[in-house]
C-alpha cells in the first residue's frame, strides 16, 4: 500500500492532459476553512513514510496495469521522467508552517509546487495523500487543544496546582474505536502534542519513528469490566483488593472501573468502608472510573460520595479537593461539550477541577472528519510560459468555498499575502521538503513547544 502512484483518487490519473498548453508549474495550498483556530501537525510523518523513498519501475508497472484496467489513461511518460531524471524522488517543493503552530482558521498551512516544469500535474496528483495526511492529525490536534483550553480555564479558577496537572487531564482511550492502526497512530500522536496521557500504543511508536520521541506519553495500570466481573458479583470486593495488592505503593496510581454492578454501593461501602484503610495505607492514588449513566449526573454523585467517604480539604481558592488517596476519571460519553458541562457543574457545587481527569475515545480519534474544520487543498497559481497567473474558485452558491489566489506567504502576524507582496517580511511557510530531501525536521518536544500563540478558543 506504499505505491504513491496509486495513493490518489482515480480521476487524478486523467489530469495530466487537462491543463493549458505550455503549463510549467502549479502551486497549491492546504487550509482549514471553518472553526476558530488550527493546530498544525502531521506533515513530517507523511514525508518520512512516503516521500523519502523513491518510486521504482515496479511501482510504475503496477500503476499502469491497475489504472488502465480501471478505465483511465496512464501518464507513463511523466512517471518515467521522475524515475529517470529525478532518481524516483518526487520533484516537489513543500513549504509549511512549523508543526505545533496554532494559527487562525483560513491560514495556509502547506503549499506545494512542482520543481520540474515538464510535470505541472504533480502537485494536484498528490492532493489525496497529502491532504489526508494533514487534515486528520491537524483536526485531532485542534480538538485536543481546544479541550485543553477548557480544562485550563477551570484549573485556573479552582486549583492551586493547575499547571502541573494540566498535561494529564485528558487521556486518549480511542485506539479501539479507530478505523485502522494508521488512524490510531496519527490521531494518537496529534493528541500527544497537547497532553501526555494515552493508551494508544501506536501513537507512542509513531512519535518515536517519525519525530524522535523516546517516550511521548504515559499510562497507568487500570482494570476493565472483565477483570472485575471475572471475580463474580460476590467477589467484587476481592477484585478491588487485588488491585490494591498488585498496584499499590507510595506515589503509584491505578484506575478501577466501578460500575459493573452498583457503583453507589462500590464507592460508599466497598471502597469507602471495607477497603478505605487499605487504600490509604497503600500510599497509592486510587482512580475511580464511572462508565455508564449520564456523565454530568454520575460524576457529581460519585464526587459527593467519594468526598463523604474519604474526606478532603478546601484549597486557597475555596474549592474542595478530595483526599490525595483518591481521584476520579470520566471516560464514557466524553467530548468537548460534556467536559465543559461537567467542570461547570463541579465548580458550581464547590469542587476543584483537581479531582477529575477525562478519557476520550471515538469522539477524539474517529468522529472527526474532513469537514469538521472544512479542510481543502486548492490550486492558487499556474505558470504558463514563464508567467504566473492566479487560479481560484469563487462559487456564487457558497462563498465559504472561495479559494485563495496566487503564490502565498503567511506573515508573522498571520496575514495571508501573495509571495511578491512580502516586501522583506518573513513568511511562516518554510521549505520542509524538496526533491526527495527532508530539509526541516522537528522533534516531538519542539512541536510541543511551538504552541507559543495561545489564541483564545
Amino acid at each position: 500500500m506504499k505505491n504513491i502512484l496509486l495513493n490518489t483518487d482515480s480521476y487524478k490519473a486523467s489530469h495530466y492532459c487537462q491543463y493549458p498548453p505550455n503549463s510549467e508549474y502549479i502551486s497549491s495550498y492546504i487550509e482549514a476553512r471553518s472553526g476558530e483556530v488550527t493546530l498544525f501537525f502531521g506533515l513530517q510523518a507523511f514525508i518520512k513514510a512516503y516521500l523519502l523513498t523513491p518510486i521504482t519501475q515496479e511501482d510504475i508497472d503496477e500503476a499502469k496495469c491497475i489504472l488502465t484496467a480501471h478505465g483511465l489513461p496512464f501518464n507513463e511518460a511523466g512517471w518515467n521522467t521522475i524515475l529517470r531524471d529525478h532518481q524516483g524522488y518526487l520533484p516537489l517543493e513543500i513549504t509549511a508552517v512549523a508543526e505545533g503552530s496554532i494559527l487562525p482558521t483560513r491560514s495556509p498551512l502547506v503549499q506545494v509546487v512542482n520543481t520540474d516544469p515538464s510535470l505541472p500535474w504533480l502537485p494536484s496528483y498528490i492532493e489525496t495523500a497529502l491532504l489526508r495526511a494533514v487534515w486528520f492529525p491537524t483536526t485531532v490536534a485542534t480538538i485536543s487543544y481546544t479541550i485543553k483550553q477548557i480544562i485550563r480555564h477551570f484549573l485556573e479558577a479552582t486549583s492551586d496546582h493547575g499547571v502541573e496537572q494540566l498535561p494529564f487531564k485528558l487521556h486518549d482511550f480511542g485506539s479501539r474505536g479507530t478505523s485502522s492502526e494508521a488512524s490510531a497512530m496519527l490521531g494518537g500522536m496529534a493528541h500527544l502534542v497537547n497532553f501526555y496521557g494515552t493508551d494508544t500504543l501506536s501513537a507512542i511508536l509513531g512519535a518515536k519513528r517519525y519525530y524522535g520521541a523516546a517516550m511521548a506519553g504515559f499510562s497507568i495500570p487500570a482494570a476493565e469490566h472483565s477483570t472485575i466481573t471475572a471475580w463474580q458479583r460476590h467477589g467484587e470486593e476481592d477484585a478491588y483488593a487485588n488491585m490494591i495488592k498488585h498496584f499499590g505503593g507510595k506515589g503509584k496510581m491505578f484506575a478501577v472501573v466501578c460500575d459493573s454492578y452498583d457503583i453507589y454501593h462500590a464507592i460508599t461501602n466497598l471502597w469507602g468502608k471495607k477497603l478505605k484503610n487499605a487504600v490509604k495505607e497503600s500510599g497509592a492514588t486510587l482512580i475511580i472510573r464511572p462508565d455508564s449513566g449520564d456523565p454530568c449526573t454520575m460524576v457529581l454523585e460519585v464526587m459527593k460520595r467519594v468526598y463523604e467517604a474519604f474526606g478532603g480539604y478546601k484549597n486557597t481558592k475555596g474549592y474542595l479537593v478530595l483526599d490525595d488517596s483518591v481521584r476520579i476519571i470520566q471516560g464514557d460519553g466524553v467530548d468537548e461539550h460534556t467536559i465543559r458541562a461537567i467542570l461547570t457543574l463541579l465548580q458550581k457545587e464547590g469542587f476543584s477541577a483537581d479531582n477529575i481527569a477525562f478519557g476520550m475515545g471515538g469522539a477524539l480519534l474517529q468522529k472527526p472528519h474532513r469537514d469538521t474544520f472544512g479542510f481543502a487543498m486548492k490550486a492558487s497559481a499556474i505558470c504558463v510560459e514563464g508567467v504566473w497567473h492566479d487560479v481560484y474558485k469563487d462559487p456564487i452558491t457558497d462563498s465559504g468555498k472561495r479559494s485563495k489566489k496566487g503564490r502565498l506567504a503567511l506573515t508573522e502576524s498571520f496575514e495571508t499575502v501573495r509571495l511578491e507582496e512580502l516586501k522583506g517580511r518573513t513568511t511562516l511557510l518554510e521549505t520542509i521538503y524538496k526533491n526527495g530531501q527532508l530539509l526541516k525536521e522537528y522533534t516531538f518536544e519542539e512541536i510541543r513547544h511551538h504552541q507559543n500563540k495561545e489564541i483564545p478558543c
